[in-house]
């Protein structure tokens, strides 16, 4: 009989679930639902809310998916364990019973965002820096705090806050638990004192025992209910031995475990994920700072996220305004690459889709720069729009690297931009890093992290050892001048954009 692993990945758009065979490292079946994307609901300006009830109704239907794709070969399907990615920043609030009070706040709403700027005034940005590696910011913690404030009956109730991976996992196995890493995206976790940040706790007036208990982010954290197992069609007692947030996980699925090491993406937003083996944080905090996957207080391992807003979203504008009509990103990419490097003077800023944290949450818009009616075409827009996302990327990776992180390597799922290879060799030659592309996601990358978890691999490179790359970019090193003049071009745009 195979043996599988099964991964889930809690998107705020959809769920997807993926079986991986435990053998061979090779996904079996994936499936995702809702097939249309998952509604949020903003009952004012700025909030975004979903109800968790959903998410367990979408991974149930992901879960039936997967199941009747591999049991269509007649062998019963055997889950060797559970591993649980989810999309970060979330607050779910539970009663003792472990029912949801209200409905739960998830990562893009800011309406917690003076609570987070009024406690970094009152403790000092030295004081937050220094033991949260980030400003308090928009995340769980000050979700909370407007929870507190404004709807004081609801909080009066609270018996734990949960992650949205924490609550998934809840409705597995009954249990409530947490891990370092997913306490510390919330800014619940002191770095320096390697305990929950009571000096934050103590200024919102929150009470440690809303925490859950606090486990391994690789462990047995509990085991799959009969209840549960009767609604996902799933045998009781399957270990859930995996959870983190997607970023971390991400770079888990594409193998970025150990300092210097990279993941990035490219979708509608883009994000690089670049691990540390030291304490350090930005002081402009233009950068977030959390435990990966893999820290230990003894083993520090630290992801440093920079993320940007406006990246596949500006060129998905330029292909419905600017490309010819009915164009395929495949033949605009085409387009643009009958360009030369640099643009032949135009610059593009790409910051056109809200407040940029890198730019010190500057909301600057997106831009167009040194365009001559005489010179420049569409293609020359097609190619400037590319370059400026890549130039972004590059501009957060030397925060990163003045922290002290090198970048030698970027690993990257083959998807989204980076199915491009002018943006890539864009990337590659403007950091001078060598690119591994990898055919992998988030769910898969959650069911190694179960087979890590429940030591069913010797280590963690065994686990990762079928991982299988696509595509190796190397820098082009002959055209590394034209790269860099063109880069110092796009960043004296950005420079008079912010002064």
């Amino acid at each position: 009989m195979k043996r599988y692993l099964l991964g889930y990945d809690i998107g705020s758009s959809s769920v997807k679930a993926s079986l991986v065979d435990l053998e061979s490292g090779e996904r079996a079946a994936s499936a995702f639902y809702p097939k249309s994307e998952a509604p949020i609901k903003a009952v004012q300006t700025g909030w975004a809310e979903q109800n968790p009830a959903d998410w367990w109704s979408y991974l149930k239907a992901a879960t039936a998916e997967v199941l009747e794709i591999v049991g269509k070969s007649g062998s019963p399907v055997d889950v060797a364990a559970i591993g649980i990615a989810y999309q970060m920043h979330g607050l779910v609030c539970i009663d003792k019973a472990g029912d949801v009070l209200r409905p739960a706040i998830i990562w893009c709403d800011s309406r917690a965002v003076p609570y987070g700027q009024q406690a970094l005034e009152a403790l000092g940005t030295e004081q937050c820096l220094s033991h949260l590696l980030n400003s308090p910011g928009n995340f769980t913690a000050a979700k909370l705090a407007w929870v507190k404030e404004n709807e004081p009956d609801t909080y009066a109730r609270i018996d734990k806050i949960m992650l949205p991976g924490d609550y998934i996992a809840l409705k597995l196995t009954g249990e409530a638990v947490t891990t370092v890493p997913g306490l510390s995206e919330g800014m619940f976790w002191d770095f320096r004192e390697n305990d929950v940040a009571g000096f934050l706790m103590n200024y919102y007036g929150f009470d440690r025992s809303l925490i859950p208990s606090i486990l391994p982010t690789f462990a047995e954290q509990g085991r799959v209910t009969p209840a549960a197992a009767a609604e996902l069609g799933l045998k009781a007692g399957i270990p859930v031995t995996y959870r983190a947030g997607d970023q971390p996980n991400n770079a888990l699925s594409l193998g970025v475990l150990e300092p210097g090491e990279i993941a990035a993406t490219a979708g509608t937003s883009g994000v690089v994920y670049g691990v540390m083996g030291r304490v350090a944080y930005d002081p402009l905090s233009r950068v977030n700072t959390f435990a990966h996957v893999n820290h230990r207080a003894e083993a520090v391992r630290l992801g440093v996220l920079l993320c940007i807003n406006g990246t596949g979203i500006l060129n998905s504008w330029m292909r419905r305004h600017v490309a010819p009509e009915g164009i395929s990103y495949a033949d605009m990419n085409v387009l643009a690459d009958s360009v030369p490097i640099g643009s032949e003077g135009l610059s593009i800023l790409p910051f056109g889709n809200g407040a940029e944290r890198l730019l010190q949450n500057r909301e600057v818009g997106c831009s167009i720069h040194g365009l001559n009616f005489n010179v420049h075409s569409r293609a020359h827009l097609l190619r400037a729009a590319q370059e400026g996302i890549v130039f972004s990327f590059k501009n957060g990776m030397e925060v990163m690297e003045a922290m002290g992180m090198p970048i030698t390597t970027i690993h990257a799922g083959h998807a989204n931009m980076f199915l491009n290879p002018m943006f890539r060799n864009t990337l590659a030659g403007i950091t001078g890093a060598t690119i591994q592309l990898y055919d992998t996601d988030g769910s898969v990358g959650a069911a190694i992290g179960a087979g890590i978890g429940a030591g069913l691999y010797a280590t963690p490179a065994e686990a990762l050892a079928t991982l299988r790359r696509i595509a190796v970019i190397e820098p082009d090193t002959t055209n590394a001048s034209a790269y860099a003049a063109a880069y110092e071009r796009w960043k004296a745009c950005l420079q008079k954009e912010v002064q």
